[in-house]
């Protein structure tokens, strides 16, 4: 037994030259090894037959030099123990070929697994270090809290970090976690079982779990999230120590393989006192994720609000002066001695460096943080440049618990016509950077200009969009970051600074208006927001509720007229009979402004009225005199229909107006003139339909204005006079157009236009040029002239004499 161990020193001894250990470490341990007459220990890890003490020798023979330091190790015999200062390793360094490594099938068919994990579970695969550094936070996670009841765990170090170092050279990427490590059954248990039950049993839980509506939490239950590293590797080994074991066990497998297998760690050089070591053997088509400047990158993008310090080593430089001599030949002619210059290089050194430092204040007390603190974090994410219009920092609990801020941008990036997903709403798991690509699954497409942050335990780390729109508690979270918006947004129409909100409405009205077509359940949050113009307001933007508190007290319904602008909705004829009654009409001049209200039905028990359809009541209906009217006027009428044919449904007599003669109003259930321009824009629009709506139309006439006063006399007189029939053409094709209807044939009516003007005032002015001279001299003028030529006077300038004095 001595002369084996006297044959492992020597071999010991030759490595530690080869290593270039100084001879003095070499003969204390010959003389260690000769004067040792204690019987070797029992056998603890490393190779059979080799003692532990020669094994913490060999260690330290092994131990690589140190830069900055001699090559002698430092060695120190005592009480026959030879105890070396490195404290990375306890274990030989024996050739890890003498230790066959253990190869274990997976229980479940890979290249099946690592199809759905590509194509079913992953968008892209960039998320493979998300999923990587989430486990390995974990693991810190999980050694923090069983260190509480257990301080042993943190012998090693109490540090606990995550460090990546890459090698873009050979693609290769080295994540570093000092967690809780594992040990060779867990490694089997946690990595070799990729599904429990083989293949069948994941897509199965995967499918039943979808179809009950529960959470798709795979990570931990399958392996998944290990195995996203397989999407860029195309080979994997992890390194691990588990403070419950004194040995370092090493997982490798390969992408195309269907088996792994475990060896103990016998290289002092990879030896790690806990924790976890991920090498990563990146595909050559991803060798890209090798660069630091990308890993970074990632790490900010996924990673930066993980609870624990995550490091990469980043290549880094400094300038200095140095000293260069001067050239001997220049100093000799110049005839001085050479010299000494000085010259700016850069040094280039690597050091690690801290990747996550912004902190997620959203985990903070929202009494505790300030507003300038809500604005420095809204620019730094959102990679803005103004502060924020608003902001709402809230914490959810009972069903579904997750904590938020949300931010009213102060301008308006996209407009709402953009068919682009926005990227405005960054859902975090644990911290965790999950996804910001969402279509409707955390906010409806009209709220997407708000922008937050969203962070809940509650969902599994491998959620993607696809398995966000099944699940229940996205639907639960989507509800409740609704209702917080709309009380953001309220908030700001309740400021004191009309101007505030002035501003949000110039950037995002028409998104709430699209909120009041799309959303029904919404109805109420959103028409207090609405703002529109009225006949009373002077050309200011008035809330609905300004408009109710304004109503007459016998006015039961809000009115409304739509119009292409302003100008035009003021002056309609609609507006005639309102006005006088002293009547508030809101004024649509938005095209999206008709559908929204129309959407609405009612505002607090008060219904829309559109002024410009039939059957309007305004309340003050004298049934007698009404009933008189249209006896009187019931003949023309009949008259005015049988004239116009199938241009209008019917001829009422008008209760709105009172300075016009007439107007064309639309049906109760067809569209308006506004209405209908925007239909007959739309190049994909119905024509068939739009014939049909057209035709619904009601010609009202006022029974006060002469003109009608007037046709009506010629319809019970002669109501085949070529003059009246091409009259009442001329008054129903101009009703039109002040209507805001588009006539059929414009140029038809400005023949017919043109015709009645040459008529109303051919010869008029003729006439009255006829009975007077055609030169004719006003009284007052200058007396008459002879017809003999007359001569200028010349006069001499004098102070009182009159230039220009005719004689």
């Amino acid at each position: 037994m001595i002369g084996a161990s006297r044959r492992s020193l020597s071999a010991a001894a030759a490595a530690a030259a080869r290593s270039r250990v100084a001879a003095s470490a070499a003969s204390a341990v010959s003389a260690d090894a000769d004067a040792s007459s204690v019987p070797p220990r029992p056998v603890s890890n490393g190779a059979p037959g080799v003692p532990q003490q020669q094994k913490r020798l060999l260690s330290v023979l092994a131990a690589p030099k140190v830069a900055g330091t001699s090559n002698v190790v430092s060695l120190k015999l005592m009480d026959g123990a030879l105890i070396g200062r490195r404290y990375e390793s306890s274990a030989a360094a024996v050739d890890s070929t003498d230790l066959p490594a253990e190869k274990h099938e997976y229980q479940a068919e890979v290249n099946r697994l690592m199809d759905l994990i590509v194509h079913s579970l992953y968008s892209n695969k960039e998320v493979f270090l998300r999923e990587l550094v989430s486990n390995a936070s974990d693991a810190l996670d999980k050694l923090r809290y069983l260190s509480v009841t257990d301080p042993e765990l943190l012998k090693d170090g109490p540090q606990l970090d995550i460090r990546i170092q890459t090698d873009k050279d050979n693609g290769i990427i080295t994540i570093t976690d000092s967690g809780i490590g594992m040990t060779k059954q867990e490694l089997i248990d946690s990595l070799g079982t990729i599904a429990s039950s083989g293949t069948a049993k994941f897509l199965k839980a995967l499918k039943e779990s979808q179809e009950a509506g529960m959470d798709s939490n795979l990570i931990g239950q399958f392996g998944v999230g290990f195995y996203s590293a397989f999407l860029v590797s195309e080979k994997v080994v992890v390194s691990t120590k588990s403070p419950k074991s004194d040995k370092q066990y090493v997982w490798e497998g390969q992408a195309d393989s269907g088996s792994y297998t475990i060896r103990e760690e016998n290289d002092p050089e990879k030896l790690i006192p806990r924790g976890t070591r991920l090498t990563l053997y990146l595909k050559r088509d991803d060798k890209g994720f090798a660069h630091p400047e990308r890993i970074q990158k990632l790490l900010k993008n996924y990673s930066q609000f993980v609870s624990f310090p995550i490091y990469t080593l980043q290549e880094k430089g400094f300038t200095k002066e140095v000293e260069v001599d001067e050239d001997p030949a220049e100093a000799q002619k110049e005839g001085d001695e050479p010299k000494k210059k000085t010259k700016t290089v850069v040094e280039k050194y690597w050091d690690w460096e801290l990747a996550n430092e912004t902190q997620p204040i959203w985990l903070r007390n929202p009494k505790e943080v300030s507003t300038e603190e809500y604005n420095e974090f809204y620019k730094k994410t959102f990679n803005e440049y103004l502060d924020p219009l608003a902001s709402s920092h809230f914490t959810t609990e009972g069903e579904v618990e997750f904590r938020s801020i949300l931010f009213v941008p102060a301008t308006r990036k996209d407009d709402i016509t953009d068919s682009r997903k926005t990227k405005n709403i960054r859902l975090y798991v644990k911290r965790v950077f999950i996804s910001d690509d969402f279509d409707g699954e955390l906010f409806p497409r009209y709220l997407s200009f708000v922008k937050g942050v969203v962070d809940s335990n509650d969902l599994p780390l491998n959620v993607s969009r696809e398995i966000l729109q099944e699940s229940r508690i996205v639907r639960i979270m989507r509800k409740r970051l609704v209702r917080k918006a709309f009380d953001m947004i309220l908030g700001i129409s309740c400021s004191e600074n009309r101007d505030d909100y002035e501003r949000f409405w110039e950037n995002y009205g028409k998104f709430l208006k699209l909120g009041a077509m799309e959303d029904k359940e919404n109805h109420k949050r959103i028409a207090p927001l609405l703002r529109f113009f009225s006949s009373q307001s002077n050309d200011e933007l008035i809330s609905l509720d300004e408009y109710v508190e304004n109503m007459k007290p016998e006015q039961k319904d809000i009115y409304f007229i739509a119009a292409d602008s302003l100008s035009s909705a003021k002056n309609a004829p609609f507006l005639e009979r309102l006005t006088e009654k002293e009547y508030e009409v809101l004024l649509f001049v938005d095209p999206m402004d008709e559908v929204a209200i129309q959407n609405l039905v009612s505002y607090k028990d008060k219904k829309f009225v559109d002024i410009s359809k039939e059957d309007l009541d305004l309340g003050d209906n004298n049934e007698e005199r009404e009933k008189e009217i249209k006896q009187e006027f019931s003949q023309t009428c009949d008259w005015i229909k049988n004239r116009l044919g199938d241009k209008v449904a019917r001829v009422d007599i008008s209760n709105r107006l009172r300075s016009s003669p007439c107007v064309l109003v639309a049906a109760k259930f067809g569209w308006s003139a506004n209405m209908e321009r925007l239909m007959r824009a739309q190049s994909m629009g119905d024509t068939s339909s739009l014939d049909f709506m057209r035709s619904r139309k009601v010609f009202e006439i006022n029974p006060e204005h002469e003109i009608i006063k007037a046709l009506n006399v010629a319809c019970r007189n002669n109501p085949d006079d070529p003059e009246a029939l091409k009259a009442l053409d001329v008054l129903f094709e101009t009703a039109m157009i002040s209507s805001g209807f588009s006539p059929d044939n414009p140029a038809e009516l400005s023949g017919k236009i043109y015709e009645m003007m040459t008529s109303a005032i051919a010869g008029k002015w003729s006439s009255q040029s006829e009975a007077q001279p055609a030169n004719p001299i006003p009284q007052h003028s200058a007396p008459v002239m002879s017809d003999e030529p007359l001569e200028a006077e010349v006069v001499e300038s004098e102070p009182a004499a009159d230039a220009g004095q005719q004689k």
